[in-house]
């Protein structure tokens, strides 16, 4: 699952390798998992105003190796009262707090390949971010006004999150006035959990009347978890999913359900009665993106979708198979189909195919990154896809510093696992199709998900996939952007001759990667008509040779972006994003460093001359903050929102040093510039007729000027998608 952040993500997926012993967060990547789950048969009982959860969980995995302990993951508010064999004989556990896991004890151990069931009875009040498996960032939550288990929570035992594929079903019990919404078709009772019907999926499951007397004559008796009961005002809802997935994740709010049809697509959009307005919406781009994305990948597993809202303090967007969740504070009057684009092409990417290691996260998410830019290309425009793709080639390049084929040695909220995963990944995609072409490269994609159909992927797949639809080998692609880092800066040098029929244009496209090897584009701007070549550049010089019938003007080197390169915008943007993240993580001064890297790529760049200005305001340093703010007034403009937020600041800092008259022109300015981006109007209204007060101000190190929104803990960017890690760790 991803928990953009974007990126979290953009969203962005949470991965943490199983482990068997006590070892720090860094090395899990590199542990082998020695377990797979295939199965789950989960009972729960979730009481909002106590926070509690009870739950029982009957687990089917196989051993990978030779074992005597079995190791799942499990969240650290939860505690386990009992785990259980197929004889009923209760097990030794042990819980590891460190890494968020539960070691059981088999006394006969278990052979390679050998198949075992385990039952785990376990309660817990859910509430904190703090006990959760990424400390600081809620995962699972039993309250109001939404309870939320995703399955990165890991609410239920995990076993090598992200990975092992595995059916499920679920029998949630929760006060009736509450929906109850996760994957599968939905079968509601009254009171205590149906049983299933002789001879169905469910009836191979141990019951939990059988459990408990079985528990009854084991040995060591330890405290019981109470079994899900019939109790007046509670109602359980059973969910199936029958196909291997990752169908994990549970919400349960006071929704109002807005069903909506389009395409033969059934959205069904569960927000609270606060968004309820936007529900339709919502709900008709949803149809409209799953109606594109069948165009070019094919039906997905299932002909609907759950639409859910998800609260603000977890992550920005979320899924499983049939949904998509979504942070309320992206459920607004103009609809962010970007995020939402990304959340549902997850459908494919994730529920259909998965990756088959954590180097092969990419395969998933870098998929969904590149998805959505398709969709953006569809619904805005090829300038609009232009700006996703720039966008994707910042994160690329922010933190290349590891092979994207070893991210696996990353831990997931890294910022470099996240922008190599989601944005590099997705720059894989984008080059493949111009590699490929577009008709191959859907026919690809199609039948990776034909050939793959719930089924884990990895490089080798995906590669001979699009080999054969390619007819020839792709090697040297996939190794130059897998095992290397970097990308080329290329430098055009040519003479233009004229000829008898027009002109002749001989030239070389230069850059320093001995290796490198792609087709690139070439746009010649003459008096008349523009010409376009492709030139397979390989190595560090490559010569060619156009005619024209116009004059030449201009030539621009790769001018739609088909290549990951380097550039000075590009490098003024990466800089910058290191800059935001690191002030996020409260690094002040190493965040001017980048800043100020920036301002040497451009030293007219409004958005770096801003983002200066914050650091000096929360430093309270309010000469200098002033300064920045001029200079980003006097900068390029871009982007447009930098000049209302400028004036309104220099308005705060006015006021804060008992300016009024000077705090009031910068307000009336503000208003002049007519730009509403994430509410700058409203600011002047409320400091025109008192002054700003600095004890209603943000904390130091964390600003909210500007369009973005700052959360404590994990944080997010710009545009709601990357989560960046916070500095501070569970030791």
């Amino acid at each position: 699952m991803r928990f953009a952040g974007r990126p979290l993500t953009r969203t962005v997926l949470i991965t943490l390798i199983t482990i068997t012993g006590l070892l720090p967060m860094a090395l899990r990547a590199v542990e082998k998992p020695r377990i797979q789950a295939e199965d789950y048969s989960i009972e729960a009982r979730v009481a909002p105003q106590s926070h509690r959860l009870t739950a029982r969980a009957v687990v089917k995995f196989v051993a990978l190796d030779e074992i005597s302990i079995a190791t799942f993951e499990l969240h650290n508010s939860l505690r386990v009262t009992q785990v259980t064999d197929e004889q009923g004989t209760v097990l030794p556990v042990e819980r590891v707090s460190q890494d968020s896991t539960v070691r059981v004890a088999l006394p006969s151990g278990m052979s390679k390949g050998q198949e075992a069931t385990l039952t785990f009875d376990y309660e817990g009040n859910v509430t904190s971010a703090d006990d959760s498996p990424v400390p600081g960032l809620r995962l699972a939550y039993v309250g109001d006004p939404i309870t939320f288990l995703l399955y990165a929570g890991r609410w239920f035992p995990v076993t090598n999150y992200g990975i092992d594929r595995f059916t499920a079903r679920l029998k949630i019990t929760a006060p009736q006035e509450y929906t109850v919404v996760a994957s599968g078709g939905a079968v509601a009772s009254g009171g205590a959990a149906e049983e299933p019907a002789k001879g169905s999926a469910e009836s191979d499951a141990p019951k939990l009347k059988m459990r408990e007397h079985s528990a009854k004559k084991a040995k060591p008796e330890t405290s019981k978890a109470p079994a899900v009961s019939s109790d007046p005002g509670m109602k359980t809802v059973a969910f199936t999913w029958s196909k291997p997935s990752f169908p994990g994740t549970v919400v349960i709010g006071k929704f109002v359900d807005t069903p909506v049809s389009e395409a033969g697509m059934t959205v069904h959009v569960y927000f609270l009665q606060d968004k309820a307005e936007f529900a339709q919406q919502y709900g008709e781009t949803a149809a409209k993106e799953l109606g594109f994305f069948i165009t070019i990948y094919g039906v997905p597993i299932s002909p609907e979708l759950k639409l859910v809202e998800l609260p603000d303090d977890s992550v920005p967007t979320a899924w499983a198979p049939e949904m998509a969740g979504i942070a309320a504070r992206n459920i607004n009057a103009k609809v962010n189909y970007r995020l939402l684009a990304n959340a549902i092409a997850h459908q494919w990417f994730g529920t259909i195919v998965s990756p088959a290691t954590r180097n092969d996260w990419w395969i998933q998410d870098g998929g969904a990154r590149y998805s959505e830019s398709r969709y953006i290309e569809y619904a805005a425009g090829p300038a609009g896809g232009q700006e996703a793709v720039k966008d994707m080639a910042v994160g690329a390049l922010a933190y290349d510093s590891v092979p994207l084929g070893q991210i696996g040695t990353l831990d997931t909220f890294d910022p470099v696992f996240q922008s190599m995963a989601n944005d590099k990944g997705g720059m894989i995609y984008h080059m493949l199709r111009w590699v490929m072409g577009d008709q191959k490269f859907d026919m690809a994609m199609r039948a990776l998900f034909q050939n793959y159909l719930g089924k884990p992927v990895g490089l080798k797949d995906l590669q001979k996939t699009t080999e054969d639809i390619q007819g020839e080998p792709l090697t040297w692609f996939y190794s130059q952007w897998l095992n290397s880092t970097g990308a080329p800066e290329f430098k055009n040098k040519y003479t233009v001759f004229r000829v008898r029929k027009g002109f002749r244009v001989v030239g070389q496209v230069q850059q320093d990667m001995d290796l490198f090897r792609m087709p690139v584009q070439l746009k010649i701007d003459t008096d008349g008509k523009t010409e376009d070549k492709t030139v397979d550049v390989v190595g560090t010089d490559s010569s060619y040779t156009v005619e024209t019938f116009g004059k030449p003007r201009r030539i621009t080197v790769d001018p739609n972006n088909w290549v990951l390169k380097n550039s000075g915008e590009l490098r003024l943007r990466t800089a910058i994003m290191r800059g935001q993240q690191l002030v996020q993580q409260g690094n002040l001064a190493e965040s001017l460093k980048e800043f100020q890297k920036a301002i040497e790529q451009n030293k007219n760049s409004s958005l770096a001359h801003y983002r200066i200005a914050e650091v000096f305001y929360m430093q309270k340093n309010y000469q200098a903050a002033a300064n920045a703010y001029r200079d980003s007034l006097n900068g390029d403009g871009e982007p447009k929102w930098t000049e209302v937020w400028s004036h309104i600041q220099l308005g705060k800092i006015f006021d804060i040093t008992g300016q009024r008259e000077r705090a009031m022109s910068e307000y009336r300015q503000a208003l002049q510039t007519n730009d509403n981006t994430q509410g700058a109007l409203d600011e002047p209204h409320k400091y025109m007729p008192s002054p700003f007060d600095t004890a209603y101000s943000y904390p130091v190190g964390m600003p909210n000027t500007g369009p973005r929104r700052h959360r404590r803990g994990p944080l997010f960017s710009a545009d709601g998608r990357r989560l960046w890690r916070p500095s501070a760790r569970r030791e």
